[in-house]
């Protein structure tokens, strides 16, 4: 294989040459992908066994979900994959801990695999013909981390409209450019998605009915206006993500493999990853666009020259209290990170294997990549729906919509009014994890409004 792939074996090496792939594999380094990804990539990589194509015996599969259920799991450097032959570097440590090598996480702790073995009952694998390639040679790193992206960034769309629609409350917004007629000229149907979530979240305001026959409050900023259109346009972008992950996720990837109709072994490059590298460096795109809308959103909120008649940086006393100045700055700081990463990894391949393997797709890098842009995009937007609650607080007593209203009271249950200064780092993550657990969603929809 690789460089090597014209050199014969004999049938005596061949147990020790599978043992030896995944040891001499197993060179990755940085930071251990977390738990939740690591258990992905077991589950998929017993999917791809489960396929029959794979050449390996049953108890692969077995080993595999024994260690799911025991929860012992593989600890898995982060840095070493190219993409192709998938994510080499990285499976082969997911690998060693079946032959009892390596180092796992079980009960929060780090332990070899050896002992954590021993402690569940389970014997380390020998592994047979074939199977220590097959345990290296597949995507399941940058398919289980992007699979994880992009589920979170398909909460994060629906979490942009929800704090994009308190933003347009709490600086006297306006509703028209939302107006079902108005968006449908546009022949695009994730804009008319955005702008019924608006609608309905907004539905009942008394803040937007306030200044509905304003003769100047009459056409908002971009970041408000455009929200549809914009918004849209990232929807758009994941649910391309989606489909190629969904593709992913339905293939038996692994070289060389056994095909089911004819039983003959053939080698060819459905290892590649460049679908999924191209696929996640778009990812990233759009989850650093719904990012910066909302940063220029809060800088709307913070400046009494744009937001309408509120307090400079949301604070009842500004110039002896900074408010909410530096929760913006953080936003921007997000932002800007953001953009840094949206480097296409997939533009780039440098050839390996002494140019047996010469083009690559960098695919875990882009799949590393979105994960971080959406980390710090939910911190942002957590950063929106503090400020855009503040602002709503400081409209009183008109009263927002009941979308609005019990988004900012579930924000309420994590993060009291600022009403003096104080740092709001812990309330910035508290409000981001009722953003991901569903809690905020959960609201809005037992008030009556759907939101898709």
């Amino acid at each position: 294989f690789g460089g090597l792939s014209n050199v014969r074996i004999l049938p005596e090496e061949a147990k020790a040459l599978q043992r030896d792939i995944v040891r001499s594999h197993a060179t990755a380094v940085g930071q251990p992908l977390v738990r939740e990804v690591v258990r992905a990539m077991m589950l998929l990589r017993a999917r791809t066994f489960a396929f029959g194509i794979s050449g390996v015996r049953f108890e692969l599969v077995e080993r595999f979900t024994r260690l799911l259920n025991a929860k012992i799991h593989p600890v898995v450097p982060s840095q070493g994959s190219l993409g192709a032959s998938g994510d080499l570097a990285l499976l082969a440590h997911l690998a060693l801990p079946l032959m009892g090598e390596g180092e796992v996480e079980c009960d929060g702790a780090i332990m070899p695999a050896g002992k954590a073995l021993r402690r569940a009952g389970i014997e380390p694998l020998e592994l047979s013909y074939k199977e220590g390639l097959a345990l290296v040679n597949g995507t399941e790193a940058m398919l289980a981390l992007g699979i994880l992206a992009c589920t979170g960034a398909e909460r994060l769309a629906r979490i942009a409209d929800v704090a994009g629609a308190m933003t347009v409350e709490a600086c006297l917004g306006t509703d028209q450019a939302f107006d079902a007629e108005l968006v449908a000229l546009r022949k695009h149907e994730s804009p008319n998605v955005v702008a019924s979530n608006l609608r309905n979240i907004l539905s009942g305001s008394d803040i937007v009915a306030s200044h509905r026959e304003s003769d100047h409050l009459v056409q908002d900023a971009y970041s408000l206006r455009c929200m549809p259109q914009v918004h849209g346009a990232y929807r758009d972008g994941i649910a391309y993500v989606r489909k190629t992950l969904e593709a992913e996720l339905a293939s038996a990837i692994d070289n060389p493999s056994v095909l089911p109709e004819s039983g003959a072994v053939m080698s060819g490059g459905n290892f590649h990853g460049e679908a999924l590298g191209l696929a996640l460096d778009h990812l990233t795109l759009c989850v650093t666009g719904f990012a910066t809308i909302s940063e220029r959103r809060v800088a709307r909120l913070v400046d009494p020259e744009l937001n309408n008649g509120l307090p400079a940086f949301l604070t009842r006393d500004p110039g002896r209290r900074s408010g909410f100045m530096l929760a913006q700055y953080t936003s921007a700081s997000l932002v800007s990170e953001n953009r840094s990463l949206c480097f296409p990894a997939s533009s780039d391949s440098i050839p390996t294997s002494a140019g047996q393997e010469d083009h690559v797709s960098m695919g875990a890098t882009s799949a590393r990549r979105a994960a971080q842009v959406l980390a710090n995009s939910e911190h942002a937007l957590a950063i929106e729906l503090l400020a855009a609650a503040q602002g709503l607080d400081l409209r009183a007593p008109l009263t927002p919509a009941r979308g609005t209203g019990s988004a900012c009271a579930a924000v309420r249950e994590v993060s009291a009014t600022l009403e003096e200064d104080r740092s709001l780092a812990g309330d910035i993550g508290l409000v981001r994890s009722i953003m991901t657990d569903g809690a905020i969603e959960g609201a809005i929809e037992r008030a009556g409004c759907r939101l898709d």
